[in-house]
């Protein structure tokens, strides 16, 4: 029988991505980003975003080196997306409207 871990702070429900518990809007993933992207530490990444505590931090990246195929592919999906809605050029007509009524100031 396996063990299951348990990360202090970090709340991962079956097929959602694992979030912090303290502030369920706030993703793993999110967090390993800007380690990734930035190179912050824990240290900075808490003085960046100070809503967060260290130990937040910290459970969010252990998660991360414990899970990493999970938060990489979950990155990897993300920006696949950004990717996608970029390439898209179809506007809705609330779009249209609103860019009309911009230019039309």
């Amino acid at each position: 029988m396996a063990n299951a871990i348990a990360y202090p702070h970090i709340i991962k429900h079956d097929g959602q991505p694992a979030r912090l518990e303290s502030h369920p809007r706030v993703r793993v993933a999110q967090v390993v980003m800007d380690y990734l992207a930035y190179g912050w530490s824990a240290d900075e990444i808490h003085r960046q975003h100070p809503h967060l505590t260290l130990a937040e931090v910290h459970a969010a990246m252990g998660y991360y080196y414990d899970n990493q195929a999970e938060i990489d592919a979950e990155i990897t999906a993300e920006l696949e997306e950004v990717d996608r809605t970029l390439k898209v050029e179809a506007r809705s007509a609330v779009w249209l409207r609103l860019k009309a009524q911009r230019i039309a100031k």
